[in-house]
């Protein structure tokens, strides 16, 4: 199980990579927040690995629906509120 959460989170942070590196030659915005949301997403997965097999016995579900939650509203937000 180690190595398909790892996966996981391997291939949202090279996406979060790519995408702030585009942002960076860029300059178009969406690219800004959808590799934002990645790095949420990466972080999410990082604490799937933290709630699973590190720490078997703390619950850390609240935690990862956090920053879902936040990853995702940043990408929300640059969908409908940035121009």
């Amino acid at each position: 199980m180690f190595v398909i959460y790892a996966l996981c989170a391997l291939t949202s942070g090279t996406c979060a990579v790519l995408l702030l590196r585009s942002y960076f030659t860029s300059r178009y915005r969406l690219l800004l927040w959808a590799g934002v949301c990645f790095v949420g997403v990466t972080l999410n997965n990082l604490l799937v690995i933290a709630d699973k097999l590190v720490f078997p016995g703390i619950d850390l579900l609240t935690w990862r629906l956090v920053v879902a939650l936040i990853a995702v509203l940043f990408l929300i937000y640059g969908l409908i509120f940035d121009e």
